[in-house]
């Protein structure tokens, strides 16, 4: 299987059945298909284009789908290994993509299948997840030291408060895509997990005290990768609060998260990257991973519905039914991970429904012309 073959479109139409709205089913390949990370945006080529992980020929790759024809390109061809396809990061400013290969950060151009080696992770860490900043000069990435020797880690959350409570040394690399290599720009005694840069300041991004979220000491940071000074940015207000799931909004100056507490069973929050301008809304219903370009509507994966809410001012109504994704969630690549599409016309999600996981792209109707969701859907 080699990088530049073309597959053909594999397109399926529907009208889902609970909402009917249109439904294009992307990928029907005979082996799992997921799209990226609901924090990374995987449109390339003026927006004509996607990018998506795929299983095909009993190997790992990555894939672009030509939203117009349905074609299939792929992009690489590697050895099995340990590669990552959900935290992929896209240059925003030329046509290269960023992913992990057993220890390697690597390049892809996106037009000439060309492959380069940017950093190599020293021995004794893992991976955490990946993005390129805003002026498309360097991918920050975060490690952690790699405690498997003694804590059984595995997928589906297996060694996840075993790892939070032994405090790995973690570090965020600064990377430039030149190549001329990597800096730790923060590093410490605690689980980092999400980096995530700002879509439009080039020296700021988010970072999380991975474990549990009612454990941990504050979820949601902030770096300034000049001054390398970190700060919280939404702090726990009491005891055990859960506060996560945090992801940039597209103005890349404030940040959409989702969290609960006992006083307050589930709410919505936006705020300001430096702590100010914050907003949160009470919320009903499961949310699951939440994605909004704005704090207008936000959609997410509870239970097995993509579902949607709608700002009202001074509240959120819905959840209104977007589409039933009935999807597995045992790995991380059989999450939604719903994301909207940059117009937010349309919501691209995952699920293994079918038996393997594909990849989806809903189109989004009028809101009060959706379903509400029952609780027995939930």
């Amino acid at each position: 299987m080699a990088k530049g073959r073309m597959w053909p479109a594999e397109f399926r139409d529907y009208e889902d059945p609970l909402s009917g709205a249109h439904v294009r089913q992307l990928t029907s390949y005979k082996g799992n298909s997921h799209h990226l990370y609901f924090t990374n945006p995987g449109w390339y080529a003026g927006g004509r284009k996607m990018l998506i992980g795929s299983d095909r020929d009993n190997r790992t790759n990555l894939f672009g789908i030509d939203l117009e024809t349905g074609e299939i390109e792929q992009l690489t061809d590697l050895a099995p290994g340990n590669v990552g396809f959900l935290g992929v990061s896209v240059n925003p400013t030329r046509e290269e993509a960023y992913f992990r290969h057993n220890r390697e950060v690597k390049a892809v151009d996106l037009e000439t299948r060309e492959l380069r080696v940017l950093w190599e992770r020293p021995e004794g860490f893992r991976w955490s997840m990946l993005n390129c900043t805003a002026d498309g000069e360097f991918v920050c990435v975060g490690i952690y030291e790699d405690l498997s020797d003694r804590i059984r880690i595995d997928r589906n959350y297996i060694g996840f408060p075993e790892v939070w409570a032994a405090h790995p040394l973690s570090r965020i690399v600064k990377v430039a895509v030149d190549g001329s290599g990597g800096e730790v720009v923060w590093e410490e005694k605690t689980w980092i997990g999400h980096v995530n840069t700002s879509p439009t300041l080039a020296n700021v991004l988010t970072f999380c005290h991975e474990g549990p979220w009612e454990m941990v000491d504050n979820r949601i940071w902030g770096l300034d990768l000049e001054t390398k000074k970190a700060w919280k940015i939404r702090p726990r207000e009491v005891e055990a609060e859960r506060v996560g799931h945090e992801y940039w909004h597209a103005d890349g100056i404030h940040l959409g998260y989702h969290g609960s507490r006992k006083d307050r069973p589930g709410f919505f929050g936006r705020i300001r990257y430096d702590g100010t301008d914050c907003e949160e809304f009470a919320c009903k219903s499961q949310t699951g991973h939440i994605h909004s370009n704005d704090f207008s509507s936000i959609v997410g994966d509870g239970g097995q519905v993509i579902r949607i809410w709608k700002n009202a001012g001074d509240a959120f109504d819905g959840p209104r039914i977007l589409a039933e994704h009935r999807s597995s969630m045992h790995i991380q690549e059989s999450h939604p991970h719903p994301r909207f599409t940059p117009d937010g016309r349309k919501v691209v999600y995952t699920s293994n429904f079918s038996g393997y996981c594909n990849v989806y792209l809903a189109d989004v109707p009028e809101f009060d012309s959706l379903p509400s969701v029952e609780e027995d859907e939930t």
